[in-house]
């Protein structure tokens, strides 16, 4: 089974109660304390009816799978970024790839133009 990155998942391993303010710090890639501090705030100040959210999101939302732990993070920012702003993402990689199709066309004419230089070194290679 594959695992879905982009997902909303409880965070068990950085939790303090049920994991739903952990998560959505990993999900949104922010400070985990913040969270936390802005769900009590929150809830003391202007939506007491968020307990009773927390405790739905707890007992609707999955674990995070422990493969998505072993991540490196450079896997783990791309795929927040993912999360967060996906056609932004697509672009920079659209981008990315267009930058190294240029820099792949201006090497084969490179080595395919008439240098006779490189003919030299290439011809003394084999």
């Amino acid at each position: 089974m594959s695992v879905r990155r982009t997902s909303f998942y409880l965070d068990k391993r950085n939790k303090r109660l049920f994991g739903v303010c952990a998560g959505i710090a990993d999900y949104f890639g922010w400070d985990a304390t913040w969270v936390r501090i802005g769900a009590v705030v929150l809830t003391f100040a202007a939506m007491p009816f968020l307990p009773l959210v927390y405790i739905i999101a707890a007992w609707v939302a999955d674990p995070k799978p422990a493969a998505l732990y072993g991540e490196n993070p450079d896997q783990s920012q791309f795929w927040k970024q993912v999360r967060v702003a996906p056609k932004r993402t697509i672009r920079e990689v659209r981008s990315s790839f267009r930058d190294v199709d240029r820099r792949l066309r201006d090497v084969e004419a490179y080595t395919i133009s008439s240098n006779a230089r490189l003919s030299n070194e290439i011809d003394q290679l084999r």
